[in-house]
This record gives C-alpha cells, sequence and structure tokens, in this order.
C-alpha cells in the first residue's frame, strides 16, 4: 500500500522572462510513491517549473515546502541536500570518463581517499537491482543513449534521492528502453519515492502515471487521477481544442517519378558502409515512408539525398536530373526542402534571430537581395507573413531561435523549408526526418498536416521515422531498411505491423511473403 504523504507542495509559483511569463501562479504537488505526470505543449511552463524546484531558477513569487519545510533555493546543490534529482532532456555526462567516475563526481565524500572499487560495486548493486546491465568501468561514450539515461537515474540514486524529476525521459529512447524505463520507474515508486514525468505524450501518462498535471500556457488548467480521465480529454486540455488523433488523407493518384535512387552506395562517418546500394523511388501526390531501428542508413540516406553526404557509386536522380554529388545548394535550387532530424544546428541556427532563420534558404534570392543587399522591407514582409500563417509563438521575430520551445524551432524549420524558394512555389521533394519527434499533440497534429497538404498539393515527401504509428497512417507507400539495405517496399494498403517489424530486424519481404 503506497503512503500518501506529501513531498513537494508548489504553491502559486510565478516565473516571468523578458516578454513572457513562463510560470502565472502555478500549484503543484506530489505524494510520496506516485509517478506524477507533468503534461503540457512545448512552451507551456513544465520544464520552467521543475527547473525552479531543482533550483536552476530563483523564482519571482510563491512558495515551495519540501517534506513539511518551507525551502529558499541558492542553488541545485541545496536542492540535491533535500534528496531532489533531476534527468535532464539533454544529458549531462562526461564522454571520456567511466560511469562510475560521472556518478560519483561532485560527491563531497569521501575527502581524500577515493575508493574507486568500493564505489564501482555500489554502482554495480544499483544497476542490477532495477534489472540494468551497465559496466561500471564502460566510458560514457561506449553506452547506448538508453543506458545514458539510466547512468543519469543512478547518479541520482547513488545520492539517495527520494524525489525525481524526469524531464521528457524517452525522448530519444527505443520503444524496448522506454518499457524498460517504465518497469523502472514504477519500481521506484513502490520503494517510496516520488516521481515527476514531464511529458507531452498521452500515451505515457496512461502507461505508467498515477496522476496528471496539465499545463497551458504557462498555467495549471486540471489535475485528476489518470483512471478518471481520457486521452481525448487530455489532449483537449493541453491543447485548448478538439485534436484529431486520425489524419485525413484524400485519396491522390500518384504522379510521375520525382525523386529516384539507383543502386547508391556510400559512407558513415566512420568510414564504413552505410548505405548498400539502395534503389527506391518517390512520386508527385505520394508519401513514402521509410522505417527502420535507429543508426540503419537512415541519417545517411536523407543526406546523400539532399548534398549533405556523398556518395561512392550509384546515382541520386531529382525530377529527371542527375543530382549526384550536388552541393545542398544547387539540391536546394532543384526545389528539395529538407526537414532534419536535428533541429538545433541542423534545422536552425541557434543564435541567430526567427527571421534570420526563416530566410536560410532564400535570402540570395530576388526579392529579398539583389545578390549584393539585402531587401529588409521584403524580408520582413515574408517573415511575419510566416509567422502568422504557421502560428510560431514568439514575441517578436527579432527573438533568438535558442529562447523558443522545441515545437516552435519546428514550425521555424516547417514555415522555411514548406514555403519552398521564392517564385517557385511549393517544393518537388520534401525529405522530412523525424518530423514530430519530441512533439506535443497540437503541435504532431500541426506537422503531420502540413505534410499532407504539401503531398495533396503536388510534392512527394520521403518520410524518415522510427514511429511506426506515423509511418503507417501517413505514408502512401512503406520500406523498410536493415543495415543499409532495403527490405522490402509495399503500399500501406497491404503493411501490417508484424510483417514490418520482421523487416526490422532483417528478415526481407520476400521470404514474408514465402
Amino acid at each position: 500500500m503506497r503512503e500518501n504523504k506529501e513531498l513537494v507542495r508548489m504553491e502559486n509559483i510565478v516565473k516571468r522572462f523578458p516578454g513572457v511569463v513562463a510560470n502565472d501562479h502555478v500549484n503543484f504537488e506530489l505524494k510520496r510513491g506516485e509517478i506524477h505526470a507533468l503534461l503540457g505543449e512545448n512552451g507551456a511552463g513544465k520544464t520552467t517549473l521543475m527547473n525552479i524546484l531543482y533550483g536552476l531558477y530563483s523564482l519571482d513569487e510563491g512558495r515551495i515546502i519540501v517534506k513539511g519545510k518551507d525551502i529558499t533555493y541558492h542553488s541545485p546543490k541545496d536542492s540535491i541536500k533535500l534528496g531532489i534529482g533531476m534527468v535532464h532532456q539533454n544529458l549531462k555526462l562526461i564522454p571520456s570518463h567511466t560511469v562510475t567516475e560521472n556518478i560519483i563526481l561532485g560527491l563531497d565524500r569521501p575527502k581524500f581517499f577515493l575508493n574507486l572499487k568500493e564505489a564501482e560495486r555500489r554502482v554495480k548493486e544499483l544497476a542490477e537491482k532495477y534489472g540494468w546491465r551497465i559496466d561500471p568501468k564502460a566510458k560514457i561514450w561506449q553506452l547506448s543513449v538508453g543506458e545514458k539515461q539510466q547512468v543519469e537515474i543512478l547518479k541520482l540514486l547513488y545520492r539517495n534521492a527520494d524525489i525525481l524529476i524526469m524531464d521528457e525521459p524517452t525522448s530519444v529512447l527505443t520503444p524496448q528502453e522506454t518499457k524498460q524505463l517504465f518497469s523502472s520507474l514504477r519500481k521506484m515508486a513502490k520503494e517510496g519515492r516520488g516521481i515527476i514525468y514531464i511529458t507531452h505524450k498521452l500515451d505515457e501518462v496512461f502507461a505508467v502515471c498515477d496522476r496528471v498535471t496539465v499545463m497551458r500556457k504557462g498555467r495549471v488548467v486540471a489535475t485528476k487521477p489518470v483512471s478518471e480521465t481520457t486521452k481525448e480529454e487530455l489532449a483537449r486540455l493541453m491543447v485548448g481544442r478538439p485534436v484529431l488523433f486520425r489524419i485525413e488523407k484524400r485519396e491522390k493518384p500518384p504522379g510521375e517519378i520525382i525523386l529516384e535512387l539507383r543502386n547508391v552506395r556510400a559512407l558513415n562517418d566512420k568510414g564504413l558502409l552505410a548505405l548498400k546500394g539502395i534503389s527506391l523511388n518517390v512520386r508527385r501526390h505520394e508519401i513514402l515512408g521509410i522505417a527502420g531501428v535507429a543508426g540503419n542508413g537512415q541519417r545517411e540516406l536523407a543526406e546523400v539525398i539532399t548534398g549533405l553526404r556523398k556518395v561512392i557509386s550509384g546515382k541520386v536522380i531529382i525530377d529527371g536530373r542527375d543530382v549526384t554529388n550536388k552541393s545542398p545548394r544547387k539540391i536546394l535550387e532543384e526545389g528539395v526542402a529538407f526537414i532534419p532530424e536535428e533541429r538545433i544546428g541542423t534545422g536552425v541556427v541557434p543564435n541567430l534571430t526567427v527571421a534570420e532563420n526563416l530566410i536560410l534558404r532564400t535570402y540570395r534570392y530576388k526579392p529579398f537581395s539583389n545578390r549584393i543587399f539585402l531587401n529588409f522591407k521584403s524580408i520582413f514582409k515574408h517573415v511575419d507573413e510566416l509567422i502568422k500563417r504557421f502560428d510560431i509563438v514568439t514575441p517578436d521575430r527579432n527573438l533568438k531561435a535558442k529562447f523558443l520551445s522545441g515545437g516552435n524551432i519546428q514550425r521555424v524549420v516547417i514555415a522555411r523549408e514548406l514555403t519552398g524558394m521564392p517564385n517557385q512555389g511549393l517544393p518537388k521533394l520534401i525529405v522530412a526526418v523525424h518530423p514530430t519527434r519530441g512533439l506535443d499533440v497540437g503541435a504532431t497534429e500541426y506537422v503531420r498536416n502540413a505534410l499532407i497538404r504539401c503531398r495533396n498539393a503536388g510534392s512527394a515527401i520521403l518520410l524518415i521515422s522510427e514511429d511506426l504509428e506515423e509511418i503507417m497512417s501517413m505514408s502512401d507507400r512503406i520500406a523498410v531498411i536493415y543495415e543499409g539495405e532495403i527490405m522490402g517496399v509495399l503500399p500501406q494498403t497491404q503493411a501490417k505491423v508484424e510483417d514490418i517489424g520482421l523487416m526490422m530486424g532483417g528478415v526481407p519481404l520476400k521470404e514474408i511473403r514465402k
């Protein structure tokens, strides 16, 4: 039987940033032995609230009570002493150090003599307790993303934390790693810890959480037991309107071939063969979904098509033109749009403004430039139209992109890429890599519908995603990639999840259909 003793109470929390009230008189509580979901769209104020609880931000108004005592923070060091630990969305580990070295880094004890063997033994015991197979002597760079996250959690458990804050913990995990994480969190809750689970994924709330608090635009709009709500109700509370979970895709006969790959071979960053003779085509009015487990050549495939990676043999043909090993700029001028996997760095330049990021593709061309000087009047008119049309939430066009939420960064990328080149209209080809990864339900619905509209209007779309539900609902045809080879291509109407799963594991379609 779980105790319902209160671990944390946050009362009327207010946090302001220039031009934004991130938390507007927020109330939140966590009980011992529960997993409490903090749910909301990107930019709703979830992470800000937890950064206040963890001591990274100071509050402007309100009070925090931890284990019955009023608390004033000066730094995260104070929260750690209270037994509060946080696993951040971007993992904070030193790659060249071992698992144990990362876990004990920053501890006050022992002060003079470090017994590394004893620390390794304790780390191993903790890992085994939660069913994790982690070598305490392994270097961080040798671990998978899921294992790195386990190290971050072990760091907290090693310090006897009993209030755990998990910020979007599954955004980079495989389905198998996610299942393992849920099992571990349940075990921790049964031991009496309180877990705050920051997420925007509705399925995860119902899979692992006991209660849910929904935030929208910096305010709490509801707190209730998970057993007393539905996916549809939570989506409506998050977004402020009903959300459609089905994609409405009109039947469109495919047109002429826009993208053709002929026996393409390419190397990965380690110099090993990543693409092993791939042949594919995508037609106008068609979405070809590429399914596969991460690391099977998807990244290299997207980069080969968009000119970011060289082909060692084979051909890349776009709308009848051979663009093999052409520069990214030349391929862009052929009418190719690219929604990359990495939003920060590849998708947007974080230190440039929203306006500058929105014209990265087009600033060289008329009417934005005469090749010598920029036409700021045309640029700002265009940028303001895109901000309005794509509903980018920003105080103004001059805000640096790094200050936007993840969902709004993706809207900037979508707005820039889907509007195409000046005087060209929609892109001929859109290469979309994990376009909704890490997005909330509202932003996911928006991005998927934007791609569907482009498909209906005549664009050819190559959709690369590890989200099988996304592949199944959006694609007209589905191809499965495994270790740089295509295991099979089939119409979406004939696709079965079981068959796709087998192909993702390396079984060719022709063997399944025997």
